[in-house]
């Protein structure tokens, strides 16, 4: 059965006001198809070594039916494709034909019978997308950092709101327990006054200008850039064939924000998390002195004279009036009035992670005043917020306010600035800054 005509011109109405230049589709497309059971069906846009993990992850979920593949390139759509019916075939025994590839991301997302959609793009085409998903009425689970500008991270979430969808940013760190436990402890005063944080990651984003390499067969480069800039084709940039790395187009501006955006959003994410910022954020950016060469040493203050400082040591730590809390993927230190109360930073220190932060909870975090939002599983989390229509333990406000962090401590990087920031108008003050720095030029149709 056809969907009706005045469906069609809502979906394109709707595709139009958030800002995505609609496709045309042929009426096939437009079928009502019928879901293959109960389960949630979900398409995956952006068929990456990031991706794989994430549709490992998501098919693995007996509440979840993979049914379509989108990206640019030919072999990582026929790669999606084969992942996911492998995946059931295994799972029911026999040959399994029912995964779909789509060049478009825009004829995914036409299908009605979709329920969610993972995004996985390099940055530059985060907020496009999932700005289209939400018109689209899909639930989205979106990969990190969220958007490429300032003014995308809004208009995301307006769009998340308006359309009442479910959002999921790929922070993954918030399901992680060593990160919650620091964070709580923050939260809880146990180290006293914080005064600063130091968090680790690598360079802000740089021009790019890798050289023109022959063309990559089977890819889309004319879709691939998007809103980019229009340049030649590099391998850095999108890969040859099926990759096992996480490309370098993350580097450059064009496509990404450097590490600041990279592991920026994960460490800055923490960051507020810990000085219970997810509804602000910083309110001055100080640039090093050597602004135009420096990887590091930037500074964002927060309200109460927080001041939080870009290092290169990978990791987060809380400085407090009585102690310190170290904490990364695997980690975890505290620290009170000079004597380590736990520490697991290294193969040989014993007990084991888990062990030290059931101490840690037990002594410190019993009769916390604040309790944060627990979560073991970030996938897992999200179908649930699906199930109950709620918001999931990184919502779309939480991804925005995070990569406004990396955004503004980058302009820094970029302009040798002193930049003050209103959080609540999310604009700059002060007189300082450039309403250019909000948003980038967008090539063609894409516009946000």
């Amino acid at each position: 059965m056809n969907l009706p005509r005045s469906s069609r011109r809502s979906f394109l109405k709707a595709t139009l006001a958030a800002g995505v230049a609609p496709l045309i589709l042929p009426s096939h497309i437009w079928s009502a198809e019928t879901k293959p059971n109960s389960r949630l069906t979900m398409g995956f846009i952006g068929i990456g070594k990031q991706m794989h993990g994430l549709m490992a992850g998501f098919l693995g979920k007996q509440e979840v039916q993979g049914v379509a593949v989108c990206d640019v390139d030919t072999n990582r759509r026929a790669e999606g494709k084969k992942l996911v019916e492998e995946h059931y075939a295994k799972t029911v025994g026999s040959d399994f034909k029912g995964c779909d590839v789509y060049s478009d991301f825009r004829e995914l997302l036409a299908r009605k019978d979709i329920d969610a959609v993972v995004i996985a793009t390099p940055d530059h085409w985060h907020a496009i997308i999932a700005i289209a998903a939400t018109a689209a009425g899909k639930d989205i689970y979106c990969e990190k950092p969220l958007t490429e500008t300032l003014h995308e991270a809004r208009a995301l979430v307006d769009s998340v709101r308006q359309h009442d969808r479910v959002f999921q940013t790929g922070s993954m760190q918030r399901s992680m327990r060593e990160f919650r436990v620091a964070c709580e402890l923050a939260r809880n005063g146990v180290i006293g006054k914080i005064s600063r944080v130091e968090a680790g990651f690598g360079a802000p984003g740089k021009p790019c200008d890798l050289p023109e390499q022959p063309a990559e067969p089977g890819l889309d480069w004319d879709m691939w850039l998007g809103p980019a800039p229009l340049r030649a084709y590099n391998e850095v940039l999108s890969p040859r064939g099926v990759h096992t790395h996480f490309p370098m187009w993350r580097l450059y501006r064009e496509y990404g924000g450097g590490f600041v955006t990279d592991w920026g959003a994960h460490h800055l994410d923490i960051t507020q998390w810990g000085l219970g910022a997810d509804e602000s954020g910083p309110i001055e950016i100080i640039p090093p002195s050597d602004w135009q060469t420096a990887e590091a040493g930037g500074k964002l203050r927060y309200a109460g004279d927080v001041e939080v400082t870009h290092i290169k040591e990978n990791g987060v730590t809380f400085f407090g009036s009585d102690g310190e809390i170290y904490v990364n993927r695997g980690k975890f230190r505290l620290t009170l009035k000079g004597t380590d109360k736990a520490k697991f930073v290294a193969k040989e220190d014993h007990p084991a992670l888990n062990e030290q932060l059931d101490a840690v909870e037990k002594e410190f975090l019993a009769e916390a005043k604040v309790k944060l939002y627990a979560s073991a599983d970030h996938k897992q989390d999200f179908l649930d917020a699906i199930k109950k229509r709620s918001r999931p333990i990184c919502d779309v406000e939480i991804g925005a306010r995070s990569v406004t962090a990396c955004h503004l401590l980058n302009l820094g990087y970029y302009h040798g600035q002193k930049i003050q920031w209103d959080p609540a108008k999310n604009n700059f003050a002060g007189g300082t800054g450039d309403a250019a720095w909000l948003t980038r030029e967008y090539r063609g149709q894409w516009k946000v």
